[in-house]
């Protein structure tokens, strides 16, 4: 099952997977639209610029110790998907404290349909735990696309005795929202495909990232966590 939402900062020094996936995520898209009434023409209506998708969903984040169970010798929790659970403290302080640095973070969905990754701010984060349930913490995350945007440079060219003072913009440096461009941390249960596929937006690229690490079939099966891999160009290059 390849269903699932990742979130992360700055280029993946932090990040988890959500551990238990929402019955639904809702996504805002629309435009800022403004009605005028015209004289002899009645009403009329001007489109503008598209506003910024924003998304939002509510899930869980189950105590370590909940609805626990032992199936062939190994502690699982039937409704966590994420390879890796954290405590539900854990999720709040990592949401919390990148709220609190005013960057974007790095959201990254996973679907049958459809796929999402973009850089996005988080606008509001509402949690709360659940009486009787062990530890659970119910939340509803709400995010809103994130563009970047610098001032932009310009060149005045003085007047001559031929031509006049001209203007010219400079082309600006690519916008990024990560600080070190181009890696990733292995985690546990990472495959190249998974790593394609929320990276890249595109699981069949995991042949370039073998590529680019020099990386044998062989060392494909047991891939240490902990270990740094290139990732390739493209749009692997400007990811949280």
């Amino acid at each position: 099952m390849n269903y699932g939402i990742w979130l992360s900062f700055n280029n993946q020094a932090e990040g988890f997977q959500i551990p238990v996936n929402p019955g639904s995520i809702e996504i805002g898209d629309g435009s800022k639209g403004t009605t005028y009434d015209v004289a002899g023409l009645g009403e009329i209506n001007v489109i503008k610029n598209p506003k910024l998708s924003e998304y939002s969903f509510s899930s869980i984040f189950p105590s370590l110790s909940s609805r626990r169970a032992f199936v062939s010798g190994i502690t699982v929790d039937p409704l966590v998907q994420a390879d890796l659970q954290y405590a539900p403290e854990d999720y709040i302080n990592y949401l919390t404290k990148w709220m609190g640095t005013k960057r974007p973070i790095r959201f990254v969905f996973t679907g049958d349909s459809f796929d999402i990754n973009v850089a996005a701010s988080i606008e509001s984060f509402e949690w709360k735990e659940v009486a009787g349930s062990g530890g659970d913490v119910e939340y509803t995350l709400k995010m809103k696309k994130y563009v970047f945007y610098s001032a932009q440079k310009v060149k005045v060219e003085k007047a001559t005795a031929t031509k006049p003072a001209t203007i010219k913009k400079v082309a600006a440096a690519r916008a990024n929202d990560r600080q070190t461009p181009g890696t990733y941390k292995l985690r546990s249960g990472d495959t190249l495909w998974k790593i394609a596929k929320s990276q890249l937006g595109n699981g069949d690229r995991w042949k370039e990232i073998q590529k680019v690490n020099g990386l044998t079939d062989a060392q494909l099966k047991s891939l240490p966590v902990g270990k740094v891999l290139k990732l390739p160009g493209g749009t692997g290059g400007n990811h949280a």
